[in-house]
């Protein structure tokens, strides 16, 4: 008997959404044109945040969030981030959040 994978629920693709970090993660993978492109480095991310702060809410929140959705796949002694195998589940969503970029509210990507 072969195991079923459950979808991914719409509300785990919202608390995925849930931060600025996550999203500008998420948009960044999914902005990734070829294999070597799709892995990013915590260092090519745009943020608000402190470098400091940044690299603690992400080692310790945001990408343990996203790891355990299967949304990425974290490197951590490489600092670097690549899509995951459910990151197909979360992409219609981010794609509608990056067409639309220029009509959101300041601070939301």
């Amino acid at each position: 008997m072969s195991e079923e994978v459950a979808a991914t629920s719409f509300e785990a693709c919202l608390e995925a959404f849930g931060h600025v970090e996550r999203r500008r993660l998420l948009l960044s993978l999914l902005n990734g044109t070829s294999d070597e492109d799709r892995a990013v480095t915590l260092d090519q991310l745009d943020s608000d945040a402190e470098d400091e702060t940044l690299k603690l809410s992400m080692h310790h929140v945001h990408l343990p969030k996203l790891e355990a959705s299967g949304f990425i796949d974290a490197d951590r002694q490489q600092h670097s981030v690549t899509r995951g195998p459910r990151f197909g589940e979360i992409r219609p969503l981010l794609e509608l959040l990056d067409d639309n970029r220029g009509q959101h509210p300041s601070g939301w990507v």
